[in-house]
């Protein structure tokens, strides 16, 4: 009886053991099938995105602050932005950065248009190797970019223009600042020419460039009004030019001189709230940055794009400062 009980507990034993053993062989293939799954997904997920942002300037306000709205924007989309550019404005070194990044094969390219011709087959040459180029800021319409994502330059100086005729009620002489000569300052010179030509009184005596210099504005504009005393405005056109003109028209002794700029750099908003600055244009290159990005995400995935799209600009000076902002 003792050796029944024995046999009978002895089979119980082993059927247990055996169902355990089925369990835990069962458990694992499980596991292994899931961990399988997983590194199938993960090797067969699409890689992020790897686009490149090359800046006119490395660290000009305006370029960090459309990196930044680019860098938000690819964070939500699982992309990643590579940002360079000349540590002091130099087309040259901008195609130089072109060229390189094209050898490094990015998904996309993101470049401020700089009007040359060999640029243009730069842009031609990412294009054929399969990499969309936008540009940004300003465009270059001759060669084969995808699309132009910015400010409508001509626009904004027609914009300016505006303004600085309804403010300056004692007409007069103007002087300008132009950042360099690229063609989004091209463009909002002519736009504030024809503004500026069509109204009565008004008369643009000289146009300079900063070459995007705070430093440059003021040596040009102490120098401009040195040589024209009887100019009693002068604009800027670059974000930096504002602050450059106020203190080169401290340095001329000139304290009846009306300034106007581009931008909303902290500088600009204390010379507006201090009233050394009339008015400012601005600009929204955070908006432009995200807006490049998230166009190319559209085109990654099969939908069409037309150019340009351009991101409006807004009007910042004392009265909308007072009211808490810059009219965005």
């Amino acid at each position: 009886m003792s050796n029944r009980k024995w046999s009978f507990g002895l089979i119980a034993l082993v059927l247990i053991f055996g169902y355990v053993l089925i369990r835990f062989f069962d458990s694992t293939t499980k596991v292994d099938d899931l961990v399988q799954r997983m590194e199938h997904d993960k090797t067969s997920a699409s890689p992020a995105k790897h686009i490149v942002l090359i800046a006119q300037e490395l660290d000009n306000p305006f370029w960090r602050e459309m990196e930044q709205g680019a860098d938000q924007a690819a964070d939500k989309l699982g992309m990643k932005i590579d940002y360079m550019g000349p540590i002091r404005i130099d087309p040259s070194e901008q195609m130089r950065l072109l060229e390189k990044s094209i050898a490094a094969k990015p998904d996309a390219i993101l470049v401020q248009g700089i009007g040359n011709p060999e640029y243009d087959q730069l842009i031609g040459k990412a294009v054929d190797q399969g990499i969309p180029v936008l540009t940004v800021d300003a465009d270059e319409p001759g060669s084969r970019r995808l699309a132009y994502v910015g400010t409508d330059n001509r626009k904004a100086g027609e914009q300016l223009g505006e303004l600085v005729v309804k403010n300056e009620a004692r007409n007069g002489q103007i002087g300008v600042i132009i950042g360099s000569e690229a063609d989004n300052q091209r463009l909002r010179l002519e736009g504030f020419r024809s503004v500026i030509s069509a109204a009565p009184g008004f008369q643009i005596i000289d146009v300079r460039s900063s070459n995007i210099s705070r430093i440059g504005a003021a040596e040009q504009a102490e120098a401009m009004l040195k040589q024209h005393p009887d100019i009693s405005t002068i604009v800027g056109f670059s974000a930096l030019d504002a602050a450059g003109i106020v203190e080169g028209v401290t340095a001329a002794g000139q304290e009846d001189v009306s300034v106007y700029g581009f931008d909303d750099l902290e500088v600009t908003r204390k010379g507006i709230s201090e009233g050394d600055i009339k008015a400012s244009v601005v600009q929204q290159p955070g908006e432009i940055g995200a807006k490049a990005v998230y166009l190319l995400d559209q085109w990654f995935k099969g939908e069409k794009l037309s150019t340009p799209y351009f991101i409006p600009t807004n009007i910042m000076d004392g009265e909308h400062m007072q009211a808490g902002g810059s009219n965005r």
